[in-house]
Formats: structure tokens, C-alpha cells, sequence
């Protein structure tokens, strides 16, 4: 977009102010160096453009330059520092292939050595002056690059100068009489130079009405008033139909549609006008100046046509549920004509600025008609204010509540009437120039505000319908990858996040880069601050962390891809325990992160070497604060390949007794009987005593003890027991139970009964249900536990017949 605007800007500005006709100066201008071909010498090709940096040079140090000659001289020097840039990566590789030949070739044999043929003796030597031209050539290349380089900046700050000189330029007030004398006096002249340009005009629509041309130019005309008229009406309605049947309904459509409403409205009046230019040219016969004229028309209907594209899909009168921004349908009404209005002022803007230059107007009639266009501008923005703000007014008059208003939209309409009040202030003061900039402004940074806003919906809405855990192609990830929906929403918010930065870097470079500059300057500019930034040894490339982060996404998708294939189709078919399959997995998992990450960094042009600074500065962190984590990491490899311990054994520490679920690379996970969870450094696993109660015997010991009285049938408890322990069918048989008499005192004879379980954790479990099993076959053969005796002190106080007061009642 800027870049269509390169000769429409600078000279409606503020040239043509001063220096009357622009098109003699630019003449002065050099041509913009062709592209040097990569088939061409690359000795010639820098020889070429050392000239052309030389003429760029000789012009802009005549000190004759306009703003617009300026911006042509600054587009050169741009070219000339790109093709130095493209020159010195096109030999960086020839020269680093000369340079392996000659180190394959060796250095050339000292006195005394056995000497080498005489081929290999001459191929050395060319490759060593193939090596000097080569290092030569680059050198002068990257010389030119920064010539170019600086004298672009040098160029950009005398175009500013020059525009504040302007700007601070005053002439007199279009409310004197001074004002309207100068014009009277320069309208002959003027009228004259109209009349030339009429003439031209009408000597190109002659040849176009010839006859072998009319035809052409009638289907032409035709053309573009069918799709005006008929052709947009037609592919809305075609474009809302297959959007409410194959778009689901949600935000996505709505913002959608406003972008596709503005490209219908842009592309149908900027194509038709396309084609009225091209019946007009069609044998190709209009005058060069003419036709200059045309062009610089056709582009200003296609900036007109989006800015009333534009508006109208964001008031969106017809389809109030489509509508972008929280406006009611009064402020909505009331604006409806502001966006074709304000289309219709910037296209005046530039066709009368084109017309200036072509026709060569006078300085009298060039500050008059950037007066009325400053005036024009600014009065629609301004009664598009107070017609919002009557909106209000109206809304309240039909008993409705206006909405409240956010404070950015306070700001904006703020500085909204500030901006037509300094304008029209400016003006009538006689700062023309200053005046017609603040309207341009006004009129430009509306318009990429607004687009702004419409491609930050549509960014967001894109990502949260694609990504959306409930929606087709969210519920489609999920399955295929095993992503969580907290995964999609979290991912749906940082991408959002990453284009809404882009977009706000773009529409604030757009707004702020030099006058005459195109998207590629911008990017270069964006480019050249990233590039000179620099950490250390290492430097930031926006392309190389680009691709940094896109190999590592999708390295880390090949790694979830293999480790989910091992766990849970490979290696299950083996003979391997889980413990053991479960080690395999995080073992190879961290190695491929490694890789991965060194894919990465590789990706990033990030060399070890660059590393080491960061690797000196951490190694004292390392040393003390990172001790325990580095100690933990080491342990948890230990872990990992020794095996002391696996997933899903029974371990016990003191104060952690329990099951152990995962082995990370810095802690332990471990299930308590509770159901929660410890975390337990590695460490600790590798320094503490540790029983692991599933490591050598899988499995479990069930021990009873019962207390029998002593005149008990002791063979009869014993009989008792074993089919107790025999009957239950979590025992074993091998081991068999055992029932052993352990202990006789003086109170009772003890019985222990020992049974063994698939597994330590079904011990417990299992003792419970043989007690409740014994005791019910105690009950039934009328066999009692022994019960603890007991002694019972009784006070019968004073005996009778002791010296001692009688008790109560004797």
C-alpha cells in the first residue's frame, strides 16, 4: 500500500508548495539502477554500481533536490545497497569454496620436503588468486553497501529538514486580500498551462475514439459499469450465501465478511477504474505524461475505494449483527455517507494533486488548492464527530440508554477535534502546509487504524474457531495428537498474541516511516534494528529464530509422535516390565529433546562458541545456587539407567512409604495409601537408606498371631487355621501356608499363621479378611480367644479393732 502511494504522497505534501513544478526537478533525478544479473561479471556489476552511487551523489550535493527527488534519490541508494548486499552473499559461498580446495591442497611444501607436481603446484597458485579477487570483490561490495547505506540516512535527514521548513513556512491568509491577489495574478499563467494540459487530453481521447480502438474502449467502459453496479452487488450476495452455509456462525463470520465487503468494494471500483484506464491505453498510445497521470489516478480510485470499502463494513448499516465495532444503529445511520464522502475527498486529493503537477501549476494555485483540500478533509472529519456524537443525543430523545464508552474512543474523538481545529486554525492563519499535513494525517492514520482494528478481529477470530476445543478442528487435534483443550486455548491465545504484535509493528511502521517509503523499507528498517542486536557473541536474526521455533515445534511433534509409537504400541509386545519400558521411554525422550534442541540453535545460526559467555557466566550459578538441581538431574540419570528403583515399586524412606508412579528427571513422584502425592528430590533416593519392598520379591507376607487359652485343643487351632489360609484364594499354595504355636506363658498359648500373596499390596487386604474368616470358624467351633486377666484393688478400709475412729453407722 505505501508503496502505490510513493508518488502521491510527497508531492501533495508540501513540495509543490515552494517549488511549483515538481516533474522539471525530478528530472534531475537519476533512474533506478536496473538488477544486476547474476549472470553478469561481478567486477562489472560493482563497477556499475560505484557509478550509480557516484551520480546519486553528484545530484543530491547540487542542492537542488525537492521532497519528491529526495525520496527518488533515497529509493536509489536503497537499490544500490541491496544489490551490494545480494553481490556479497552471492561470492561469500564461491570465496568459502575456494578457501576448502585450498585447505584439501595443504599449504606448500617447506624447504627440504619432498616437492609436489608442477599441477598441483598451479592449481594452488590460481586458487590463491582466485581467493585474493574473491576477498577483493567482497570487501568492495560491503564498502558500497555502507556508502549506500549512509548516504540514505544522509538523504532522509535533509527531506526532513526540508519538510519542517515547510511546515514552518507561512504565506498569506486565505482571509486576506493578499491571499486572493497573488491568485488572481497567477491565474492567466494558470489557465494557460490548463489549457495545455487540456489539449493533451483531448488529443489522447481522440486517438482512443478512433475506430480500431473504440470498440475496445466501449466493452471496456461496459465492463467497469457492470462491475460497479451489478458485479459487487452479485458477489456480496454470492460470498453471504457460502459463508452462512459452509462458515459456522460465530465471530469468525462476522469478521470475515467485513474483510471480504472491503476487498468487494476495493477490487470492484479499483478494477473497473483499471479498466477505463486500460480502453483508454489500449494500443498503447497515450502520452507518457498522460498516461503517468492516469496510472497515478487509477491508484488513488483503488485507496479511495478501501476507505469507503473500509467504513462501510465496519458500520455495516444493513447487517447490524455483523458489526465490527459496538456502535448503535443511530451512530451507525448517521455515519453511513461519511466513508464514501471521505473516499470521494482523498481521491479529489489526488487527482488534483496530479493534475498540478502535470498542468505545472503556479505556487498561488498550489497553496489554494492544498487550502480547500485541508479545509474539505478536516470539515467531513469534523461533522462525522458531531454527527456521533447527535447520535447520542437521539438515542436518549427515544428513551434508550447510550452505551458507555470506552476511554480509547474518548481519546480518539478528543484528539479527532483537536487535530480540525489546529487544521482549520492553521489554514486560516496562513500555515497552509502545516494545515494540509495535519488533514493527510488524519485521513492516512484513520484509515490504518481502522484496518488495524478489522485484521485484529479477524486474526483472533480465526484462531479461536480453528483452535477452539470444542469445534471440529480443535476436537480433530485433540484426537490425532493427544493435545488437552487447555493446550488449544493456550496456544489459540499466545498466537493471537504473537500476530496482534506483528500487526501493531506493521500499522505503527506505516504510520511513522519516511514519506515515499514502501513495505520493503519498513521490513528492512524492522529487519536492521533486530539485526543489529546484539547479546554478546550472538546475534538476533528475526528469519533464523523464525526458523529456530519452527523446527523445534515440529521436532517436538516427531518427538510426541515416536515416544507415544514406543509406550503404547512397540514396546508393550515385549517381555520388558512396565518399570522398565516406562525408563526407556523418558531415557530416549530426553535424549531427542537434546537433539532437538540442538536442531534448533543450528536453525538459529547459534554456534557453541557463541554459547560459551553464557556458559562462563552460569558456571559459578551452577557452582552454588543450582548445586540441588544439577545434583537432583545427575541423580534422577542414575535413576533411569541403574534401575534401583521403577515405576510401580512399593518403596519406603522415612516419612514416605508408598507406590512409586513416575521417575522425572529432577524429582520422584510417589503415591501414598492416602491417595496423594510426595515429591522426593532424586537425590535423596541416591544418599538415603531405601527399602524397596518389591525390588527382589514380588511377593507379599501375610502374618497372623492369636491368642489362645491354655486349656485349648491345640491341634484343633492349628487344624483351624490352615483352612482358613488354604480356603482364601489370594493365598499361594507354593509357599504353603504355615501354622507354628510361637509362644506358652503362664496366661495363654500364641498361634502364628503365615500365608503368602501375589504382591505386598494385597498383604494387607488380605490379613483383614482371613481374621474375619478364623474368628468366624473359632465362633463356630466354640473356641474363645484368651482374654488378659485382670486385677481388681479393692479399698475395705481400717480393719476392725485398730486404734482408729469408727466408720459412720457402727
Amino acid at each position: 500500500m505505501p508503496t502505490s502511494l510513493r508518488k502521491l504522497i510527497a508531492p501533495l505534501l508540501l513540495g509543490s508548495l515552494l517549488l511549483g513544478v515538481q516533474s522539471v526537478a525530478a528530472q534531475n533525478t537519476p533512474t533506478a539502477p536496473a538488477a544486476a544479473s547474476s549472470t553478469q561479471d561481478p567486477g562489472r556489476a560493482l563497477d556499475n554500481l560505484g557509478k550509480q552511487l557516484d551520480d546519486i551523489k553528484t545530484t543530491f550535493n547540487s542542492k537542488s533536490s525537492t521532497t519528491t527527488s529526495l525520496n527518488d534519490l533515497r529509493t536509489t541508494a536503497t537499490d544500490v545497497q541491496q544489490q551490494a548486499d545480494t553481490l556479497t552473499q552471492t561470492l561469500a559461498p564461491e570465496l568459502q569454496s575456494v578457501q576448502t580446495r585450498l585447505t584439501v591442497l595443504g599449504p606448500a611444501p617447506s624447504a627440504g620436503a619432498p616437492p609436489e607436481t608442477a599441477a598441483i603446484s598451479q592449481q594452488r597458485r590460481q586458487l590463491e588468486r582466485d581467493k585474493s579477487k574473491l576477498d577483493g570483490q567482497i570487501k568492495q561490495a560491503q564498502l558500497l553497501s555502507q556508502d549506500a547505506a549512509k548516504l540514505a540516512s544522509q538523504i532522509v535527514q535533509t527531506h526532513n529538514e526540508q519538510v519542517q521548513a515547510q511546515l514552518g513556512s507561512r504565506t498569506d491568509s486565505p482571509l486576506g486580500i493578499g491571499f486572493w491577489k497573488e491568485l488572481g495574478k497567477a491565474f492567466p499563467d494558470d489557465m494557460t498551462r490548463v489549457g495545455r494540459a487540456k489539449d493533451l487530453f483531448v488529443e489522447d481521447l481522440a486517438l482512443a475514439w478512433a475506430p480500431d480502438s473504440r470498440t475496445p474502449l466501449l466493452l471496456c467502459l461496459f465492463g467497469g459499469l457492470l462491475l460497479i453496479v451489478p458485479g459487487r452487488w452479485l458477489i456480496e450476495r454470492v460470498t453471504l450465501a457460502l459463508a452462512s452455509r459452509y462458515m459456522p456462525d460465530g465471530h469468525l463470520r462476522r469478521s470475515a465478511m467485513a474483510v471480504i465487503f472491503t476487498l468487494t468494494v476495493t477490487l470492484s471500483i479499483g478494477v473497473a477504474a483499471w479498466l477505463a484506464y486500460l480502453g483508454f491505453n489500449w494500443n498503447d498510445m497515450l502520452d507518457e505524461e498522460i498516461d503517468t497521470f492516469a496510472q497515478a489516478t487509477v491508484r488513488s480510485v483503488f485507496f479511495a475505494a478501501f476507505i469507503a470499502g473500509l467504513g462501510r463494513a465496519l458500520l455495516s448499516v444493513n447487517h447490524p449483527s455483523w458489526r465490527l465495532p459496538a456502535l448503535t444503529k443511530f451512530t451507525a445511520r448517521n455515519l453511513r455517507w461519511f466513508p464514501w464522502l471521505l473516499g470521494g475527498a482523498f481521491l479529489l486529493l489526488g487527482v488534483i494533486g496530479h493534475f498540478n503537477t502535470l498542468a505545472g501549476a503556479s505556487l498561488p494555485a498550489a497553496v489554494a488548492t492544498h487550502a480547500f483540500l485541508a479545509l474539505l478533509i478536516t470539515g467531513l472529519v469534523g461533522a462525522a464527530l458531531a454527527r456521533a456524537k447527535r447520535a447520542r443525543t437521539t438515542q436518549r430523545k427515544h428513551g434508550e440508554k447510550p452505551p458507555s464508552q470506552a476511554l480509547w474512543i474518548g481519546v480518539v474523538f478528543g484528539l479527532g477535534t483537536l487535530g480540525v481545529v489546529v487544521a482549520w486554525l492553521a489554514v486560516l492563519s496562513g500555515y497552509v502546509a502545516l494545515g494540509f499535513f495535519i488533514s493527510w494525517q488524519m485521513l492516512w492514520i484513520g484509515m490504518i487504524v481502522a484496518a488495524f482494528y478489522m485484521l485484529s478481529h479477524l486474526q483472533r477470530d480465526l484462531f479461536d474457531a480453528l483452535l477452539a476445543p470444542h469445534g471440529r478442528s480443535g476436537q480433530r487435534l485433540q484426537s490425532t495428537f493427544s493435545v488437552a483443550h487447555t493446550t488449544l486455548e493456550q496456544t489459540s491465545t499466545v498466537l493471537s498474541a504473537v500476530c496482534q504484535v506483528l500487526l501493531l509493528l506493521v500499522a505503527v511502521g506505516t504510520v511513522l516511516m519516511p514519506f515515499g517509503g514502501g513495505p520493503h523499507e519498513l521490513f528492512t528498517q524492522i529487519g536492521d534494528v533486530f539485526t543489529r542486536l546484539r547479546v554478546g557473541e550472538l546475534t538476533i536474526k528475526p528469519g533464523a529464530i523464525f526458523n529456530a521455533v519452527l523446527v523445534f515445534a515440529l521436532g517436538m511433534v516427531v518427538v510426541r509422535i515416536v515416544r507415544r509409537w514406543l509406550a503404547e504400541q512397540l514396546l508393550p509386545k515385549t517381555t520388558m516390565d512396565i518399570g522398565m519400558q516406562n525408563s526407556i521411554v523418558t531415557l530416549l525422550n530426553y535424549v531427542a529433546v537434546v537433539i532437538v534442541f540442538a536442531l534448533a540453535l543450528h536453525a538459529a545460526d547459534v554456534s557453541l562458541q557463541s554459547l560459551t559467555w553464557i556458559a562462563s557466566a552460569l558456571s559459578v550459578g551452577i557452582g552454588f545456587g543450582l548445586q540441588a538441581i544439577v545434583s537432583n538431574f545427575i541423580s534422577g540419570l542414575i535413576l533411569l539407567a541403574e534401575r534401583p528403583v521403577k515405576v510401580g515399586d512399593w518403596v519406603s524412606m522415612p516419612g514416605v512409604e508408598g507406590d512409586i508412579r513416575r521417575i522425572n528427571v529432577r524429582a520422584t513422584e510417589i503415591q501414598l495409601s492416602d491417595r496423594s502425592t510426595m515429591i522426593v528430590p532424586n537425590s535423596q533416593f541416591i544418599t538415603q537408606n531405601l527399602r524397596n519392598v518389591t525390588h527382589g520379591n514380588a511377593l507379599g507376607r501375610v502374618k497372623l498371631s492369636l491368642p489362645m487359652p491354655l486349656d485349648t485343643d491345640a491341634a484343633k487351632v492349628r487344624e483351624i487355621m490352615l483352612e482358613a489360609l488354604h480356603a482364601h484364594e489370594s493365598t499361594l499354595d507354593t509357599p504353603s501356608p504355615a501354622v507354628t504355636l510361637d509362644d506358652i506363658t503362664s496366661s495363654a498359648m500364641t498361634f502364628t499363621g503365615v500365608a503368602y500373596v501375589r504382591g505386598p499390596r494385597e498383604a494387607s487386604a488380605v490379613k483383614s479378611a482371613l481374621l474375619f474368616d478364623i474368628l468366624a470358624r473359632l465362633g463356630k467351633a466354640q473356641l474363645p480367644l484368651s482374654t488378659p486377666q485382670s486385677m481388681v484393688v479393692r479399698n475395705l478400709g481400717p480393719l476392725l479393732g485398730e486404734d482408729s475412729p469408727a466408720a459412720p453407722g457402727q
